[in-house]
C-alpha cells in the first residue's frame, strides 16, 4: 500500500512539474493547444520581449525587466485593471527565475492549500530549486489565511506575486504589504490593443494567421475602443467577430457590420464594490463642485450606463446640496429631493433625466462650504467642550418644579421684540461658561451674501442693546 502511494505522489509531481525548453516553463500538456483554446489565453505572451504596454515597468532598464534579466525575483502585488497582463507578467518571470511557480486563487484557496503549497515549496527548497506563489485576487484573502501565509513570505521560502483589481493599500495587511513592492499596471492604450490584434491576425501558430483574415478600415480600432483597455476582452471579441467573417477567395473578410453585430450595447461595465465604482462617484462630486457641467454628465453617463445605480448618484447629490453649494442656493437641496421622489415615482428612464436636472442645477449654481465648515468647526469645538449645560432661561419648565427652579425665566420671545430680534449679547443663547465662538461664516456668493449682511445687521443691534444696557 505504501509503495502504491509513493507511485501516486510520484506522479502527481511528475503532471505538475514544468518543463525547461529554450528558456520556457511549459505544461506537460501543453505542447499542442487544441483549437478550441480561447484566443486570449493562446496568444499570452511567453517572453517579455513580446510585452504589450506597461513600459515604465517592463521597458530597458525598468524593475521587472531587470528582474527578469537576472533571475532574482523579489515578492510584489501586481495592481490593475483587467485584461493588462498581470498573470503574464508572473509566468515571464517565473521562467526568468527558474523557480517552481504555485498557482492559487484567493476566491477558491483555503489556510489548507496555503499549507500543502508551503510544503511543497520546502520540498523544492531541499533539491535547491526556489518557489514562487502566484497569488490571484489576493484582496480576497481572509486575516487567517493572510497570516498563515506572511511568515513564509518573510522568511523567502516563497516568493510571492499578488495580483489584484483593488487597491491594496485597503484590501492586504500591513504586514504582508511591507514584505512586497507594489506595481500598478495601466489600462492597455488603444494603440497597445492594435498591436495586440494585428499579432493575433498574424500569428499562425497561436493566432488566427492560417484564415487569412482581413479586417475593413476601422474594424479593428473600433474592436480596441470598446475593449477598454482589456486586452483579453479584446482578443475575445476578435475571436467572436472573426465567426461572423465573409469567406472570399483567398480567406476572410471582418466588416464593419459583423463587427457591431458582435458588439451590440458594449456598456462599461465595472465591479460595484471596485475601486472604478468609487472613482466615478468621486468624479462626479468634482466636477459639480467645480462648476463643470459637461463633465459631470459625463461621468453620470458612464456610471449609469456601466450598471451602477443611479439611486447612488443623487445620494450623492443630496450630499453636495449641503457640502459645496450650502446657503448660497438654498434651493439646491429641496431639487435634489424632488429629483430622487421623481425617480422613484417615474422609473428609471424618466427618472435619470431628473437626476441630471439636478446635477445641471447643482454645477451651475454659486458655491459655498460655509455649512459643511460650519458644521465641523461645531463638533470639534463640543468635543473641546463637553460638558457645558445649557443656560436656564433655553430649558423647558414642564412642571411647578422646574419652573421654581428658574426653567425658562427671562427667556425673551423673538416674535415679540423689536426686528423679531432679542438684540444683546445677554440672550445670545450661548452657555455664559464657553468661550465665545462663531462656526458659520457666510461667503459673498449667491444667497449667502444676503445671509452676510443680515449678520452684520444684527451684529450692529446686539453692539447698540449692550451699549444702552
Amino acid at each position: 500500500m505504501t509503495g502504491l502511494r509513493l507511485l501516486a505522489e510520484s506522479l502527481d509531481t511528475i503532471l505538475a512539474t514544468r518543463l525547461t525548453h529554450d528558456g520556457i516553463h511549459m505544461d506537460l500538456f501543453a505542447s499542442s493547444q487544441p483549437d478550441n483554446t480561447p484566443l486570449a489565453y493562446r496568444m499570452r505572451p511567453r517572453r517579455l520581449d513580446d510585452y504589450v504596454g506597461q513600459e515604465a515597468l517592463v521597458g530597458p532598464g525598468k524593475p521587472l525587466r531587470r528582474m527578469a534579466e537576472s533571475g532574482a525575483v523579489r515578492s510584489m502585488i501586481l495592481w490593475g485593471p483587467p485584461g493588462v497582463g498581470k498573470t503574464t507578467l508572473a509566468d515571464i518571470l517565473a521562467d526568468a527565475s527558474g523557480a517552481m511557480l504555485e498557482r492559487l486563487s484567493a476566491v477558491m484557496a483555503g489556510v489548507k492549500d496555503i499549507r500543502a503549497a508551503v510544503e511543497r515549496a520546502r520540498e523544492g527548497q531541499v533539491r535547491g530549486q526556489p518557489t514562487l506563489l502566484f497569488l490571484d485576487e489576493i484582496h480576497r484573502l481572509n486575516k487567517s489565511q493572510q497570516d498563515a501565509l506572511l511568515p513564509h513570505v518573510e522568511s523567502g521560502l516563497l516568493t510571492l506575486i499578488g495580483a489584484t483589481t483593488e487597491n491594496p493599500s485597503f484590501e492586504v495587511n500591513s504586514a504582508l504589504l511591507s514584505r512586497a513592492r507594489v506595481y500598478v499596471l495601466r489600462k492597455l492604450e488603444t494603440e497597445d490593443l492594435l498591436r495586440v490584434l494585428h499579432q493575433a491576425l498574424a500569428d499562425t501558430e497561436r493566432g488566427l494567421g492560417k484564415r487569412h483574415i482581413e479586417a475593413d478600415e476601422g474594424v479593428l480600432e473600433t474592436l480596441a475602443r470598446s475593449a477598454s483597455g482589456d486586452a483579453r476582452r479584446a482578443l475575445g471579441l476578435l475571436e467572436t467577430a472573426c465567426d461572423f467573417a465573409e469567406p472570399t477567395e483567398g480567406g476572410e473578410r471582418l466588416t464593419l457590420q459583423a463587427l457591431h453585430e458582435v458588439l451590440g450595447h458594449q456598456a462599461s461595465a465595472f465591479d460595484k464594490q471596485g475601486d472604478h465604482y468609487y472613482d466615478l462617484l468621486s468624479a462626479i462630486h468634482k466636477s459639480i463642485r467645480s462648476s463643470r457641467p459637461d463633465a459631470a454628465l459625463l461621468y453620470i453617463a458612464q456610471f449609469t450606463q456601466g450598471g451602477g445605480d443611479p439611486l447612488d448618484v443623487v445620494r450623492r447629490l443630496a450630499a453636495i446640496a449641503s457640502e459645496d453649494v450650502g446657503n448660497a442656493e438654498p434651493r439646491a437641496l429641496p431639487l435634489v429631493m424632488a429629483a430622487w421622489d421623481a425617480y422613484l415615482r417615474l422609473g428609471d428612464y424618466e427618472g435619470q433625466r431628473a437626476i441630471a436636472h439636478a446635477a445641471l442645477h447643482l454645477a451651475i449654481a454659486p458655491k459655498s462650504n460655509a455649512i459643511d465648515q460650519a458644521w465641523n468647526a461645531a463638533k470639534q469645538f463640543v468635543a473641546a467642550h463637553p460638558d457645558f449645560e445649557v443656560p436656564t432661561y433655553l430649558r423647558n419648565a414642564p412642571t411647578k418644579l422646574m419652573a421654581s427652579l428658574g426653567h425658562g425665566e427671562g427667556y425673551r420671545y423673538a416674535h415679540n421684540e423689536p426686528n423679531g430680534y432679542p438684540a444683546g449679547r445677554a440672550h445670545d443663547c450661548w452657555p455664559a461658561e464657553l468661550p465665545a465662538a462663531t462656526f458659520f461664516a457666510p461667503t459673498e456668493y449667491g444667497q449667502e451674501k444676503r445671509f452676510k449682511q443680515m449678520q452684520a445687521w444684527r451684529a450692529e443691534l446686539d453692539a447698540q442693546a449692550d451699549a444702552s444696557s
